[in-house]
């Protein structure tokens, strides 16, 4: 039996609870062979929800489901996400995910599946009121992540978590190289179809329009030519702060998937030469078609920015960007699996790959050079404590301070959390390589 939406949903979100990402995930073949926008919002709205429906479940299933019954727990989820987000008719949500259960290939659950969802349509005012004590249900955020946002943020915590429960508006970044970003607004503001987006521009990234509905990156005008990008506002900022001159040689040391790297060579007017480095050649290939819709260059070399290693180690840059990998916290609204995919333990062992990477990477840097270190992060184990020991540790490092109308300034860097100025969460720190 073929899959349906509701069915390929289940799918897709138990390979997530398997530890893939949505965005891989979402590439399985039903997707496009049901309805795509219907199982991406079941998708998105379960995970944006996470932890609450498995907490519901925990008090409506008798005992656990099996992992190997990953699935049948996500259609369940997907069902209350139905039944209390979406606009389905209840007899619908509940009928059709019965039914679902055939085409998993697991009959035995269409009971179970029946009585469960039943049971929460007459249960389900009594369940939130006894679960919204529980800070993971009231919050959405798994305890772990409460935890740390709660000691790092003591009174920004409760909007961060709301910020990263709600969709990101879709932000625009204009090819300066080929159109002003008051003439590509213009465009949008024009009597027709984009009209109806509200657009508006970003009062902080100087390339950025938001726009207030969203829309299939192919109906934008001129997206095919290279006029426009789609790049959140806050992750617009790297590249102003590199300020990137005529001539510079530049390192874009996690480039992937190119946003900043293209960015970076659309600031500069001429002769930029630019590397762009990923550890995965998937990913860098990602680079590379951005580039090409861009009309711009660059060299694409695949490396570890922890171990240096072939030629593009063997050169000195003006400057390097270092897009460090990290958790993910500050762009939860954007990539709702970082709640199901993190845990814990991964902080410190991304803050040792991050401090090895600063330090890795150092020696590339002219005297007199800057290092932009970047996170869309919003812990400080990750952020402003790295520098910090890294600063302790290099005596040819110093910080750059950077004054702007846009975040808080910490002890060291500048913070942006998520859903300020309609921004992600990013974190951003100046590093300049002294001549001793």
């Amino acid at each position: 039996m073929a899959l349906d939406s509701r069915s390929c949903a289940a799918r897709v979100l138990a390979e997530v609870v398997g530890g893939r990402s949505l965005t891989e995930a979402l590439q399985v073949p039903c997707v496009a062979q049901t309805d795509p926008s219907f199982v991406q919002a079941l998708c998105y709205g379960v995970l944006r929800q996470y932890p609450r429906y498995p907490l519901i479940l925990q008090r409506l299933l008798a005992k656990p489901l099996k992992p190997a019954d990953a699935d049948i727990q996500a259609l369940l989820e997907s069902a209350l996400f139905q039944l209390e987000q979406m606009r389905v008719p209840a007899h619908a949500a509940i009928n059709e995910s019965v039914q679902a259960t055939h085409a998993l290939n697991k009959k035995w659950a269409a009971g179970l599946v029946n009585a469960v969802l039943r049971r929460y349509q007459r249960e389900a005012k009594s369940l939130q009121a006894a679960l919204q004590a529980n800070p993971e249900f009231a919050h959405a955020l798994p305890g772990w992540l409460l935890q740390r946002l709660q000691r790092a943020w003591p009174e920004h915590w409760q909007a961060i978590a709301a910020a990263s429960a709600e969709q990101g508006p879709l932000c625009l970044r204009v090819n300066r190289q080929q159109i002003e970003r008051k003439g590509y607004f213009q465009l949008l503001q024009a009597e027709g179809p984009y009209a109806e987006l509200a657009a508006r521009l970003h009062p902080c990234a100087p390339d950025a329009i938001l726009l207030e509905r969203a829309v299939a990156v192919e109906r934008l005008p001129g997206f095919a030519e290279g006029l426009v990008s789609v790049q959140d506002a806050g992750a617009q900022l790297a590249a102003p702060l590199l300020d990137p001159q005529p001539g510079e040689v530049i390192l874009d040391a996690c480039a992937a998937p190119g946003g900043k790297a293209c960015h970076l060579l659309e600031l500069a007017e001429a002769g930029l030469e630019l590397t762009a480095l990923d550890l995965a050649p998937k990913r860098l290939a990602r680079v590379e078609d951005n580039l090409k819709r861009l009309g711009l260059s660059a060299q694409c070399r695949t490396g570890d920015v922890t171990a240096p290693a072939g030629a593009w180690a063997e050169r000195q840059y003006a400057k390097i960007l270092l897009d460090a990998p990290c958790s993910a916290s500050g762009v939860i609204r954007r990539h709702p699996d970082i709640k199901r995919l993190r845990r814990d333990a991964d902080i410190a062992q991304l803050a040792g790959v991050q401090q090895q990477a600063l330090r890795a990477l150092w020696p590339l840097l002219q005297p007199g050079g800057h290092l932009l270190y970047a996170t869309c992060s919003i812990l400080p184990e990750e952020n402003e404590q790295q520098i910090a020991r890294f600063l302790a540790s290099q005596q040819n490092a110093r910080e750059v301070p950077i004054q702007a109308d846009w975040g808080q300034a910490l002890a060291h860097g500048r913070q942006i959390l998520p859903g300020e100025a309609d921004m992600d969460g990013f974190y951003y720190a100046l590093l300049e390589k002294t001549a001793t």
